[in-house]
């Protein structure tokens, strides 16, 4: 696969990649006006940059969940898709946060670009606090929601949680955190830890996931856990101290991170997609700022089983 030093979508934050039984890769993400969720589909990554634009589903003008849709996340779970967003009533800051909660929409029609769209309503992880960025895996046959939420007892913006689920919009037990920021790149700008993602390989249970403010601050870490260990035991997963990803000044790559992994031309081949910006000069908040582009590169794999992320937008 041909690496070029650029991104492969421009101003397309929180990308999110999958590879589908049928061959084709489907791509979400956080368009600029953060008012929709649009799907994209292609029989390669390639492919995705001139698909087909199609509008799943829209934000209704008022309500709880009518402002800021933010990374949505296409899966297929139990025999229907679903997408799993985030979502605010207002753009106003409480408490120095959004107001944020999360959300599903699920099409049980094969095609997902045609088929019908049924809202669910509220993710409710029994914390009625600021959440995002919600994504779902199955280990062993149990489904697992994993998502960024605040504490209101701890300091920052948002820690890492996993719950079992008992449907693929229902949670089946209460959250249990697996990370907080505190280690210094994680808690430049903002304490943040948001965007988890898994990657199931060597024998693991990966989590990316992304820290700090949302500039050239945005970097990537890593959790992982032993395949057959009990998930919902924080002291069975193993965090790194040291960032896997974070800024690129070599090759103008600026806050890298909000990832997902896919498969490239065999099921051996692991992709990282992840966003990043190409300079530094924002005016403004950077949230509002488009220039978020959608980067992907291969992952290697060091000798001991373990993911090497290597620099922003390098193939190594």
């Amino acid at each position: 696969m041909s690496q070029l030093l650029k991104p492969l979508i421009l101003q397309r934050a929180d990308p999110h990649i999958s590879r589908h039984a049928d061959g084709h890769y489907y791509m979400t993400a956080s368009v600029p006006q953060y008012d929709r969720i649009e799907l994209r589909r292609a029989s390669t990554i390639e492919g995705l940059v001139d698909a087909p634009l199609i509008d799943i589903w829209r934000k209704p003008d008022t309500g709880p969940y009518s402002e800021l849709i933010w990374a949505p996340e296409l899966h297929f779970n139990q025999g229907a898709w679903y997408v799993y967003f985030a979502a605010a009533p207002t753009r106003a800051i409480k408490d120095g946060l959004f107001q944020h909660r999360m959300y599903a929409i699920r099409c049980r029609d094969a095609d997902p670009l045609t088929g019908r769209w049924e809202f669910l309503g509220q993710v409710d992880t029994g914390i009625d606090t600021f959440c995002l960025d919600a994504t779902t895996f199955t280990q062993r046959g149990q489904l697992y929601y994993l998502w960024a939420q605040k504490d209101p007892a701890i300091a920052g913006n948002s820690n890492l949680y996993i719950a079992p689920m008992k449907t693929p919009w229902q949670l089946a037990g209460p959250p249990v955190m697996l990370s907080r920021p505190e280690f210094d790149w994680e808690c430049r700008g903002f304490l943040v830890n948001e965007g988890p993602s898994v990657l199931q390989s060597h024998g693991k249970v990966f989590i990316s996931y992304s820290a700090s403010a949302t500039d050239e601050s945005y970097a990537m870490g890593l959790l992982w856990a032993d395949e057959d260990a009990d998930l919902l035991d924080p002291k069975r997963w193993q965090k790194s101290p040291t960032p896997v990803m974070s800024t690129c000044h070599e090759h103008g790559v600026y806050g890298p991170g909000h990832n997902s992994f896919t498969t490239g031309a065999s099921e051996e081949e692991v992709l990282l997609v992840y966003h990043a910006r190409t300079y530094t000069e924002i005016e403004g908040d950077p949230l509002w700022n488009p220039d978020r582009h959608t980067f992907i590169k291969p992952m290697r794999w060091s000798e001991d089983g373990m993911p090497v992320f290597g620099k922003a937008s390098l193939a190594e």
